[in-house]
């Protein structure tokens, strides 16, 4: 057997593989489509009411941007390093950080991304401000609510939102837009139903305010294994990886 062969084989392989890849991708965005506009009806509103985040964090962009190709126009990344390697890569879209942002880590991603989704401490706020002062641009955020009250987590408690939100909106450069939560892992339906409804709950009371510079549109929440759930409790924003791109890679 020549190498010459050998290549080629493994060429065809690979070929095959990341042909599979795709049409897995093109079945799962079919079933999630589907099932937020299920969920969207069931709940009084229409598809066009959800936005649909893929979540991209150890996603090859070969396949990111297949997900594009095919319809999906928000994009949101974990970490400012794997954004950073991949963005020259991916084609146009919508781009969110979604993940603990580091105050010394604002610099680097500033300029690269449409929102800033977890803004978890008035501290990585100022810094933000500081930065978007600094080269001279406007920063959308969500403010991150830590709805479980979890000690592993980033993010303020339910009943700090609203004055997290009174500091922030005195900033320069800085919009908050709305609210993203991450409820606690491995939780039964009604407790995670508990959760949602207590985020909707907190959005709607926030957004009647009608604070000034801010502008409470978006409620993040949902993600793989129960965005449906989270609709139905009023989420407009869902995160959603595994479910779009399969299990993550992490080698």
């Amino acid at each position: 057997m020549t190498m010459s062969y050998l290549k080629g084989l493994i060429y065809s392989m690979e070929r095959l593989l990341k042909n599979k890849k795709f049409d897995d991708i093109d079945e799962n965005l079919k079933f999630i489509e589907e099932k937020i506009a299920y969920c969207a009806q069931k709940s009084g509103r229409k598809y066009e009411d959800i936005k649909l985040m893929a979540v991209t964090k150890t996603v090859d962009p070969v396949f990111v941007n297949h997900a594009i190709e095919k319809g999906v126009k928000l994009i949101g990344e974990n970490k400012v390093q794997e954004l950073l390697l991949k963005k020259d890569s991916l084609m146009e879209s919508e781009v969110h950080l979604i993940g603990h942002l580091q105050t010394n880590k604002v610099r680097s991603v500033i300029n690269h991304v449409n929102m800033i989704q977890s803004v978890d401490s008035v501290k990585i706020a100022q810094e933000i401000s500081r930065q978007a002062v600094k080269y001279n641009l406007s920063m959308d955020v969500l403010v991150e609510v830590n709805i479980g009250r979890e000690e592993s987590k980033h993010g303020f408690f339910y009943d700090e939102t609203l004055e997290a939100i009174d500091q922030i909106r005195a900033m320069n450069a800085i919009k908050v837009k709305g609210l993203m939560a991450i409820p606690p892992a491995n939780c039964d339906e009604i407790k995670n139903r508990h959760y949602l409804s207590g985020m909707y709950k907190l959005f709607i009371d926030i957004k009647s305010k009608k604070l000034d510079n801010v502008s409470i549109d978006i409620l993040s929440m949902g993600m793989s294994d129960d965005f449906h759930t989270a609709i139905l409790e009023g989420s407009n924003l869902v995160r959603i990886g595994s479910a779009l791109f399969g299990a993550r890679n992490y080698n």
